[in-house]
């Protein structure tokens, strides 16, 4: 069977604002290094974006590829204890009353026509979705999030061994600074490469758990890349807070928050 690039759903979601960090007294965090052998003081964070970029990111970013290796949708390793958690957008893996089969991620993916992985292609082993998604209720555009347990590779490593993971956030504020990561599709992306986009998320009038950001370039095939807040660089990815969801144009994108719903969901994956 052949799967062609899903398009971002077009539902409702939003969100805007920079968190300023605060003492316990809550006056502003000195930005003099700590002189008293503490941790050194974080990179900044990329600067606010119109359009995207280039992602030069962690490699735990990548894609889902359908039983012919070709890329239709984004997703990203999220930190979990065995470390082989995978999250990405619902209508991604389970769509008409059923769930997608045959599908492997492939973190880092690159390169014209099929692509190439430099980090393996891992089978996607149970795939968790929301109830009220799979019955298709009108809460379902509230939990377009999904969670998959991958197997291991051919030599028993688990994906985040190899790549990495990101911590997830499931109780993060509307108004936030985010470095959103995705693919788009061959048409607007011959070259497979990752993009990613810095700016500032606002909440969504219609639908209180979802956000919205404004930045050009995230075509279809984007879907299920991870929103990054306090994202500085590879070596500090911040927190995963959502995935993309759905989307008017490409210059809008939404993401439902992940909230203790999604928590759930999360622990079903990393034991399943």
């Amino acid at each position: 069977m052949t799967w062609f690039a899903l398009p971002k759903r077009l539902p409702r979601w939003p969100a805007a604002a920079l968190l300023t960090a605060v003492t316990a007294c809550g006056g502003p965090v000195s930005a003099t290094p700590d002189t008293d052998g503490g941790p050194p003081p974080l990179p900044p964070g990329p600067s606010p974006q119109s359009s995207a970029a280039p992602f030069a990111g962690p490699a735990s970013a990548g894609v889902l590829l359908d039983e012919d290796g070709v890329h239709y949708c984004s997703a990203s390793v999220v930190d979990s204890p065995r470390g082989n958690v995978v999250a990405t957008a619902a209508h991604c893996v389970f769509e008409y009353g059923s769930y997608m089969e045959n599908v492997t991620f492939a973190p880092g993916f690159t390169g014209p026509g099929k692509g190439k992985a430099p980090h393996g292609r891992w089978k996607v082993r149970a795939i968790q979705v929301d109830d009220r998604w799979r019955r298709n209720t009108d809460a379902s555009d509230a939990v377009d999030y999904a969670f998959l347990t991958l197997e291991p590779d051919a030599k028993g490593r688990d994906v985040q061994d190899v790549v990495g993971g990101t911590p997830a956030d499931w109780a993060s504020p509307a108004e936030r600074r985010v470095t959103v990561v995705g693919y788009p599709n061959a048409e607007h992306n011959p070259q497979n490469r990752p993009i990613s986009c810095t700016t500032d998320t606002r909440q969504d009038p219609e639908l209180d758990v979802s956000v919205r950001m404004e930045c050009a370039g995230f075509w279809d095939g984007t879907s299920g890349g991870p929103w990054l807040a306090d994202y500085r660089d590879a070596e500090h990815p911040g927190r995963i807070i959502g995935v993309t969801s759905g989307g008017q144009t490409d210059r809008e994108s939404t993401a439902v928050r992940f909230t203790a719903d999604a928590r759930r969901l999360y622990d079903k994956a990393a034991k399943a």
